[in-house]
């Protein structure tokens, strides 16, 4: 299990934020639908640069945490928690199940049940390239926008805490590298078989439904 980020954080600003609006979106809470509605004009943009977003997320508690006391890790942060925030907002959209997944479920992972079996999508596979190998955020927040997509295509979640934390340090370029391959791993991790085991069919019970 993933261990819980500290208070804070901008994994567990974006975590405790997305499940109060998924919450409210899946009940049909009107304050929650629209919320997402203007989050998602933000998708695989400068969400600073879109008015519309300016104070729609509680950034309050990132100021709490003693890493981000200088203006540009202030800026990182925020365009962390923005940048996931908008993206799940996009995930979301027409689908009644969550997207955002808690318990670590990584990029690279949500990528690999895009295919089908032991095979490898080569068109999936190049997107997700395009993504390891994007040289600045806004070209990787709009390559995320359209794997983010395809997701929701076939209503594959994510971690999303996991996916902020992850846009955060990447942006300091040391930690880039290693946000690469947390992403590469998660992708070939081997993936759990499905069972094999017969059916039980001994039973005589019939239900009731197949009688009507």
């Amino acid at each position: 299990m993933t261990p819980s980020p500290p208070p804070g954080s901008v994994a567990r600003v974006v975590g405790d934020q997305i499940q109060r609006l998924q919450h409210g979106y899946l009940h049909d809470h009107s304050e929650a639908v629209a919320t997402l509605a203007r989050l998602r004009r933000g998708a695989g943009k400068d969400p600073l640069a879109v008015p519309d977003l300016w104070g729609l997320i509680d950034l309050g508690k990132l100021y709490d945490d003693p890493f981000l006391a200088r203006e540009a890790d202030q800026v990182r942060a925020q365009n962390a928690v923005y940048g996931a925030m908008t993206l799940w907002s996009l995930h979301q959209q027409s689908r009644r199940t969550p997207m955002h997944r808690p318990g670590g479920v990584e990029l690279g992972a949500a990528v690999r049940k895009l295919m089908p079996g032991s095979e490898i999508d080569e068109p999936v596979r190049r997107r997700f390239v395009r993504i390891g190998s994007a040289p600045a955020w806004d070209v990787l927040t709009l390559r995320l926008r359209e794997m983010v997509t395809l997701l929701r295509r076939d209503e594959i979640g994510l971690d999303y805490a996991v996916l902020a934390g992850q846009l955060h340090r990447w942006q300091h370029r040391p930690a880039r590298d290693e946000v690469r391959s947390s992403w590469g791993r998660s992708f070939h991790a081997p993936r759990p078989q499905p069972s094999t085991a017969p059916a039980d069919i001994t039973s005589d019970e019939t239900d009731p439904k197949d009688a009507l």
